[in-house]
């Protein structure tokens, strides 16, 4: 269940602006490794790997804060090598998060109550992921700062880790969002999602699809037109080669 897609709805048609490239790093703190940093409109965003305790601490602090005006039960972030949190920072205050889940012998949680679905993507040869603990403070008007995260998610999913399909379990409320900034599709019917304690639709979307909507609207969010997407707001093919090519060798 996710509430970072209040912000993008809050946003209206404002449309950001990238003053420079996004600078990829490799510098290491309490919070986790700062994977690479960006300007949107004279702001400073920093993307990390919030793989450290202090890290996920803030991380589930985040989405507590978030999900509680949603009255969503969120149990607190643990250490798993099968997730990837990212976080987005501005002047060392997080402001967003984004946990990549890994399917592996133990499953991915979208099994609790999709069990028949996913094992159908499984059965299909599909390599899967799943998106989950979406958390961006609604305060913070940049679709930039959103969609690097999703872009270093998809990078991740892609590029080190080989997946080929992405699911994600998502309130009615905020389908709309995945369908139509992100191209998600429906794949099962609504249920109770007990780990919340919330209604949810299971949604699917091939990564594939992914890399072929950012190299054709990645990095156009300058003269993105009536373009309703995230994408436009994604980096450029090149800036994603780069921030790959870094990733991959820094591990």
């Amino acid at each position: 269940m996710n509430a970072g897609h209040d912000a993008v709805e809050a946003m209206g048609n404002e449309q950001a602006h990238l003053e420079s490239s996004y600078v990829v790093g490799a510098e290491e703190d309490d919070h986790g490794r700062l994977i690479g940093s960006f300007t949107d409109n004279d702001r400073t965003f920093g993307i990390r790997l919030a793989d450290t305790d202090q890290g996920r601490n803030s991380a589930s602090l985040l989405i507590s804060k978030m999900y509680a005006t949603r009255g969503y039960n969120v149990a607190r972030m643990e250490r798993d090598p099968n997730r990837i949190t990212l976080s987005a920072s501005d002047k060392g205050s997080l402001i967003g998060t984004v946990t990549l889940g890994l399917d592996s012998e133990r499953g991915i949680l979208a099994d609790e109550i999709f069990h028949d679905h996913v094992d159908a993507f499984r059965a299909r040869g599909a390599r899967l992921c799943e998106i989950t603990k979406l958390a961006f403070d609604p305060q913070v008007k940049s679709k930039a700062a959103l969609a690097a995260l999703f872009h270093t998610l998809f990078i991740y999913a892609r590029y080190i880790h080989g997946r080929t399909d992405v699911l994600i379990e998502v309130n009615p409320r905020h389908r709309r969002f995945y369908q139509t900034m992100l191209g998600f599709v429906d794949q099962a019917e609504l249920r109770h999602n007990t780990r919340v304690d919330a209604p949810a639709y299971l949604m699917w979307l091939s990564v594939e699809h992914m890399a072929h909507e950012i190299a054709r609207l990645g990095g156009t969010s300058s003269h993105a037109g009536t373009e309703r997407s995230l994408y436009p707001y994604f980096f450029s093919s090149r800036e994603e080669e780069g921030i790959a090519n870094r990733l991959i060798k820094i591990g």
